[in-house]
C-alpha cells in the first residue's frame, strides 16, 4: 500500500493545511471534520449509545480522564523566534526501525462495535501513512487477517495475559508468525476497572462475542471447548471470562514471556519510577508510560505527571513511550519534550473509525501529525530530536 505522498518542498503541516483550503476553494471536505469536538460530536450520533459509552468512558468518576487533559494544559509550550523551520522532518528511529513520525495507532478493543470493518479499516489506514498499528488481543479481527490487509507495513501486538499459558504461547506464536514486530503488554488490567457507564448500560460487548476473534480462531482455545464456538457461542464466552484475566502475575512470570517470542517486549502502564528501573532490570525493551486512558483506576495520576519520573529511573537505557490523553499536537509535542520517544492515540481515530471508516482513521491521523509539525515549526522547531523540557514552561495553574 502506497504511503499517503505530500508535497516535500514544504512542511508537512503546511501542506496538509493547504490540502484542505484547497478543498473549500472545491465546494468538498475531508471524510471528517477538523474540529476534535465536532468530530466526537458525529461519533457519537453514529454510534450505538453503548458502543459511544464504552469509548468514551473512563473509571468511575473519570477524575482520571479528566486529570490527564489537565495535565497537557499545566505545560506550556515556550516558542523561539527566527530560527530557520523551512524544513521539517517528523521522523523518529525506534525499536530500530525508521518511523514517519513519533505517533502510533495505540491499541483498542473491540473495533467492530465502532465500524463493520472494525481494525482492518485501522490497519490499512496505518498502513498507508507507514505508522504501526498496535493490535489488540481482544479485537474484532484476527491476528492474521489484519496482518494480511497490511502487507508488509509496521505492527505490533499488543497482549492481555490471562490465565491460560498455552493460550497465551499460542497468541505469541501467532503474532510472530503473522509479521508483527513488538510485542506490548498490558499490565494495569488484572482486573476491569469499576465503569460507571457500562455498568448503567449493563453492557460488556465481550459477553455478547464481540472483541473475541483472536480466542475463537485459536486452536488451544478452541480445544478446550466441548463444541465449536459456532455451534456453543455461549460456552465460548463463559470459557473467555474464566481465563482473560490474571491476577496472580509478577515481575517474575515475565520470564515466560521471554521464553515463548523473540519479539521486544514493552510494558504498559508504567507509572511509577521504581517500576520502570525493575522493567530496566527484567531486560525488556521499552516501557509506556500510560493509566489506560483513564479507564482502571479513578483518581490516579495523570499520566503525563508520571512521565518526567520514569523517564528519570530508566535513565535512558531503554525507550520510554507515552499513551494517555493525546488529543492534539501540542500534546505530542509536550510529551516529547518531557523525554518520551514517541506516543500513542486510540481515541482520535477511533472517532475517525465511527465517522468515516478507514478514510476517517487516515484523516485524524494525518489532521494529528499535521497539527503536531505546525507546533514543532511554530515553535523553533525542525526534528522532535531537538525537543526537551527547556521547549516548556510548568504553569502555576492547578
Amino acid at each position: 500500500m502506497e504511503p499517503t505522498k505530500v508535497n516535500p518542498a514544504l512542511n508537512p503541516g503546511l501542506a496538509r493545511e493547504l490540502e484542505i483550503y484547497q478543498l473549500g476553494v472545491a465546494a468538498k471536505k475531508l471524510s471528517i471534520p477538523a474540529s476534535l469536538a465536532l468530530l466526537e460530536q458525529k461519533a457519537k450520533e453514529a454510534l450505538d449509545p453503548r458502543a459511544y459509552d464504552y469509548v468514551a468512558g473512563g473509571a468511575g468518576g473519570e477524575d482520571t480522564m479528566r486529570a490527564n487533559l489537565q495535565a497537557f494544559h499545566r505545560w506550556r509550550i515556550v516558542p523561539r523566534m527566527l530560527r530557520n523551520v523551512s524544513v521539517t522532518d517528523m521522523s523518529i528511529e525506534l525499536l530500530g526501525a525508521k518511523l514517519p513520525a513519533p505517533v502510533l495507532l495505540g491499541p483498542v478493543g473491540v473495533q467492530g462495535i465502532v465500524h463493520a470493518e472494525a481494525e482492518l479499516a485501522t490497519g490499512r489506514a496505518a498502513a498507508s501513512l507507514g505508522l504501526p498499528f498496535v493490535l489488540s488481543t481482544v479485537s474484532s479481527q484476527p491476528i492474521e487477517k489484519v496482518a494480511q490487509t497490511m502487507g508488509p507495513a509496521p505492527r505490533w501486538f499488543q497482549l492481555y495475559w490471562g490465565k491460560n499459558p498455552e493460550l497465551t504461547a499460542s497468541m505469541l506464536q501467532r503474532a510472530e508468525k503473522a509479521g508483527y514486530t513488538a510485542l506490548v503488554v498490558t499490565l494495569d488490567t488484572s482486573m476491569l476497572g469499576w465503569r460507571e457507564r457500562d455498568l448503567q448500560h449493563g453492557y460488556l460487548p465481550f459477553l455478547l462475542a464481540e472483541g473475541l476473534s483472536n480466542y475463537l480462531t485459536d486452536a488451544v482455545f478452541r480445544s478446550a471447548l466441548r463444541e465449536p464456538p459456532e455451534k456453543d457461542p455461549v460456552e465460548a464466552v463463559r470459557l473467555w471470562a474464566s481465563i482473560f484475566t490474571n491476577t496472580t502475575l509478577t515481575w517474575n512470570d515475565l520470564a515466560f514471556l521471554r521464553q515463548h517470542t523473540r519479539l521486544p517486549i514493552l510494558l504498559k502502564g508504567i507509572l511509577h519510577g521504581d517500576d520502570a528501573a525493575r522493567a530496566v532490570d527484567c531486560g525488556v525493551e521499552g516501557v509506556i508510560v500510560s493509566n489506560h486512558g483513564g479507564r482502571q483506576v479513578d483518581g490516579a495520576i495523570a499520566a503525563l505527571d508520571a512521565l518526567p519520573g520514569v523517564v528519570k529511573a530508566v535513565n535512558g537505557k531503554i525507550p520510554v513511550l507515552f499513551d494517555s490523553g493525546v488529543r492534539r499536537g501540542a500534546d505530542i509535542m509536550k510529551a516529547l519534550a518531557l523525554g518520551a520517544r514517541a506516543v500513542l492515540v486510540a481515541r482520535l481515530y477511533i472517532w475517525g473509525l465511527a465517522v468515516a471508516g478507514e478514510a476517517g482513521v487516515r484523516d485524524a491521523m494525518l489532521n494529528l501529525l499535521a497539527d503536531f509539525d505546525l507546533s514543532m515549526a511554530l515553535s523553533g522547531f525542525t526534528s522532535p530530536r531537538e525537543l526537551s523540557p527547556a521547549a516548556l514552561q510548568r504553569s502555576g495553574q492547578p
